[in-house]
Order: C-alpha cells, then sequence, then structure tokens
C-alpha cells in the first residue's frame, strides 16, 4: 500500500558537517530506520540537508523537522512547521525558547543514552575507587608506585540530576553496591533509590559524598550548580564525575583541589568548547581523565534517534500526546 505523496508528513532532516559522523542523517542512515518503521515510513516525505544549504527552502512546506544544528531565524519564520525534534537530549543552546513559536512543539531524544551511560558510569565509578588517574600518570612518568584501592561496595554516590541519564548511572552504582543518593528539583522519592533530596539540600549531602556524579540538564538554575563553594564542600579523597553539561561544575576548582591531593580523582565528559584545543588546562590536570563526550554516545546514535521520532509519529497520527516533550518553563 502507498500513500498519496500530497497527504504526506513533510519532514526535513538537517545535519552539519562538522559534527561527528554518527550523527549523520545520511539517506542509508534514513532508509535504515525506514525499514524497521515501514507502515509509518510510507506516510513521511523526507528531505535532508547540511550546513544551512537551501534550508530555507526546505523549511517552505515542511511539517517537521529533526535537526542537530539550529538556524533560530529560519525555523521560527517556517510558515508549516509544528514540530522539531533534536537529536540530542540537551536544549541548553536553544534556551531561552522566546524564539520559537507556540505552534511548534519541541521535542528532544532524551532516554536514547540510557544503557551507554550506566555502562560510563560503573566504569569511571571503578575506575576512580582503583585510583586509575594516579596509576596512569605513574605510568607515564615511568614509575613503580603501588597504590591498593579498597572495594566500592558501600560507598556513597550522590547523583545530581535523576533524569533517563542520571537514573542509568544510579543503576550502575547500586549493582556495584553503592549507596546512591538522588538529588533533583523538586526531591520526590525516586523508586529503588536509599535517599532522594531536593536541590536545596544539596549543601547537606556534598560532605558524605565519596563521589559526586553530575547528570543535570543546563538551564538559568544548573548553571554554575557546583560552584567552588561546593567543590570545597566534598570530603577528602572524594571524586567526580561529570556526564551532564561542563558548566555545571567549576572545573578550575576541581583542578585546583585534585593538585592539593584533597580529591581523588575526576573524570570528565563534557567541556564548554567542543573539540576541546591543545591549550586547554584540563589535559594535564593531575588525577583528571579526559573523555572527548563519548560517555552517552554510540555507533547506532541516530537509529536510536529515528526510532524516538517513528514512535512520537505513530502517537501522532493516533492522537496521543507526544514523548519527550520539552517543558518551555523548566527548559527539558
Amino acid at each position: 500500500m502507498t500513500s498519496n505523496p500530497a497527504s504526506r508528513f513533510r519532514l526535513h532532516l538537517e545535519n552539519g558537517r562538522a559534527r561527528d559522523p554518527i550523527f549523520h542523517m545520511t539517506p542509508e542512515a534514513w532508509r535504515a530506520a525506514a525499514a524497521r518503521h515501514s507502515v509509518l515510513a510510507a506516510q513521511v516525505e523526507v528531505s535532508i540537508g547540511w550546513d544551512g544549504e537551501g534550508l530555507e527552502q526546505s523549511l517552505a512546506d515542511a511539517q517537521g523537522m529533526i535537526a542537530g544544528p539550529i538556524d533560530k531565524r529560519l525555523i521560527a519564520a517556517a510558515p508549516r512547521l509544528e514540530w522539531l525534534h533534536t537529536t540530542g537530549a540537551g536544549i541548553d543552546h536553544l534556551l531561552p525558547l522566546a524564539w520559537l513559536p507556540e505552534r511548534i512543539v519541541l521535542t528532544n531524544s532524551s532516554g536514547i543514552h540510557a544503557d551507554r551511560a550506566e555502562d560510563y558510569a560503573s566504569m569511571a565509578l571503578l575506575m576512580l575507587q582503583a585510583r586509575m588517574p594516579e596509576l596512569i600518570a605513574s605510568q607515564h612518568a615511568r614509575r613503580w608506585q603501588p597504590i591498593h584501592g579498597s572495594g566500592i561496595a558501600g560507598r556513597t554516590v550522590v547523583i545530581v540530576g535523576f533524569g533517563a541519564v542520571g537514573q542509568a548511572a544510579g543503576r550502575g552504582a547500586q549493582r556495584l553496591g553503592a549507596k546512591v543518593v538522588a538529588v533533583t528539583r523538586s526531591g520526590t522519592p525516586q523508586p529503588g533509590i536509599e535517599e532522594t533530596l531536593a536541590v536545596e539540600r544539596l549543601d547537606e549531602v556534598l560532605p558524605r559524598a565519596d563521589f559526586l556524579l553530575l547528570a543535570a540538564p543546563l538551564t538559568p538554575q544548573t548553571r554554575h550548580l557546583i560552584d567552588a563553594r561546593r567543590v570545597w564542600l566534598l570530603p577528602p579523597g572524594a571524586a567526580v564525575i561529570n556526564i551532564g553539561r561542563a558548566p555545571l561544575l567549576d572545573y578550575y576548582a576541581v583542578a585546583a583541589r585534585l593538585a592539593s591531593g584533597h580529591l581523588r580523582g575526576a573524570m570528565i565528559d563534557v567541556f564548554d568548547t567542543e573539540p576541546m584545543p591543545p591549550s586547554a588546562p584540563w589535559w594535564d590536570a593531575p588525577n583528571m581523565i579526559v573523555t572527548p563526550h563519548v560517555s552517552c554516545d554510540g555507533p547506532d546514535y541516530l537509529q536510536r534517534v529515528f526510532d524516538v521520532w517513528f514512535e512520537n509519529f505513530g502517537r501522532r497520527l493516533g492522537g496521543q500526546d507526544l514523548l519527550n516533550r520539552v517543558d518551555r518553563a523548566l527548559g527539558y
């Protein structure tokens, strides 16, 4: 069965060539997803663009858009656009959303990262507990210096931000035998979690943290949430992991506490400037492991994005509420 081309939903996919190829929405990538969702895909007419070339023309009749790069002016002016989906989970680069007309629903790709986030968080916790940053530094210095770490069971992992990524990190920590304290906006108890606190009580829990793991979205309320004062609240021997956004955390304060020996180590996956330039000080920060924003992404990333979009497209056709709809007031 084929649908009438005139009745198909017009969808535009917008790419950036400078992005990692795993984020490129190529015709081959779309066909692979369409084959899994053949009934729904038959009702979609797709155009694919790169770096804004011909974007105004593509948006002249587009009803939906899946976007990596965002051209706010052209998106806001698109006469028929009613649904914008982002390939990422975070939308901090779009805030504030006053530029986006109310008629355009915004959804994101939250939730597709969970399994990778759980793996990364588990790895980071084990590496930091084993004092792997110090062992790696000794290797590079050709210095034989045995360091005997203790087990991770019973340690306290404070997770700031408990959406899909934070929950996945929490599952990983619990599987290792660690105690999880979730810090959320509301403080509503989280199922299966030993302790949940509202963000207003963050100062109370930081002195108890063996590990501080950041997984919160970046909003005006969370920017600089872990400032220098709060870094100093962490107890001797604590370690820090950031898989959220760089502006959540004062990296200079972390580096200073690492250099003094107060903090045991850090594993940082997100940075203000990406790719991080060779001149950035974090490459050489003592006992800090740098990973290039890989904590939650994998080779099948785009297929997961497309699966989320197709699920929502089916819901749209059925008159159901869309999943992952961004709350304009909260910014996520």
